[in-house]
């Protein structure tokens, strides 16, 4: 097993440890989800014996930005520095990367670090605790939802993989039937049936005004030309369900 699908693994397996765990699975910028991914992470790697030796060390899926370089804060330029060195010394007193990010994200004004600069940093986080819950909620629920779509697209793909390899169509098929294609005059651009890319070239097919006629959009690393094939229903068919690709 080498370190992609380990990691894969040990991402499917943080997920379903923190379902298990949480009500509201923590997002991939949070340190629970770090230190499950970590876990799971050596888990797997002793119980399938793999050595990565010569491979670094694995990062976590989605780690969150906090080398202290935040984004500069709105505001006069008197505001903008002391809100950075009031936020700053806030930031030394919080140790959750997590908790900063929601900082940096949600109090993006100069005077809000000012207004708040006599409050202590407990009570101050306590005071923010409902509105830091809602945010970990909705970078869950955006998570899941990235996930979710990603995982429906991988799942229609595959499906039209399946339909074409069912039909025997492949990108090398579908060029070598437009070669052989007799060569018919140019007629007006209609819809699109397909997009091929085999090699350097680029092949966009469209259905035309004249019923008897395709048009040919090709582009290869000599330059584009356009040309007309005879229409052949066996090939549109074909494209079209070529095209159909998610």
């Amino acid at each position: 097993m080498d370190v992609n699908a380990l990691r894969e693994l040990a991402i499917a397996a943080t997920e379903q440890a923190l379902r298990a765990q949480y009500d509201v699975v923590p997002g991939e910028d949070s340190d629970e989800w770090e230190a499950e991914y970590r876990r799971q992470f050596a888990r797997l790697r002793e119980q399938h014996n793999v050595d990565f030796r010569a491979a670094a060390p694995p990062p976590a899926a989605s780690p969150a930005a906090d080398d202290g370089q935040w984004p500069e804060l709105s505001g006069t330029l008197e505001e903008r520095r002391w809100g950075a060195a009031i936020r700053a010394a806030r930031f030394a007193e919080i140790p959750v990367p997590a908790v900063r990010h929601f900082l940096v994200q949600t109090w993006p004004r100069a005077k809000q670090w000012i207004d708040t600069r006599e409050v202590p940093t407990p009570v101050l986080l306590q005071r923010l605790k409902p509105r830091y819950d809602e945010y970990r909620r909705q970078l869950a629920e955006r998570a899941r939802a990235r996930k979710e779509a990603a995982a429906a697209k991988a799942a229609a793909l595959a499906a039209h993989q399946q339909r074409l390899a069912e039909a025997g169509i492949t990108p090398e098929g579908l060029v070598e039937l437009i070669d052989a294609s007799e060569r018919a005059p140019l007629a007006p651009l209609g819809e699109k049936l397909a997009e091929i890319s085999l090699g350097p070239r680029h092949l966009r097919v469209f259905a035309t005004a004249d019923p008897n006629v395709l048009l040919v959009k090709e582009k290869t690393d000599r330059g584009q030309q356009d040309y007309g094939i005879e229409r052949d229903e066996g090939l549109v068919a074909d494209l079209k369900l070529y095209g159909e690709a998610p």
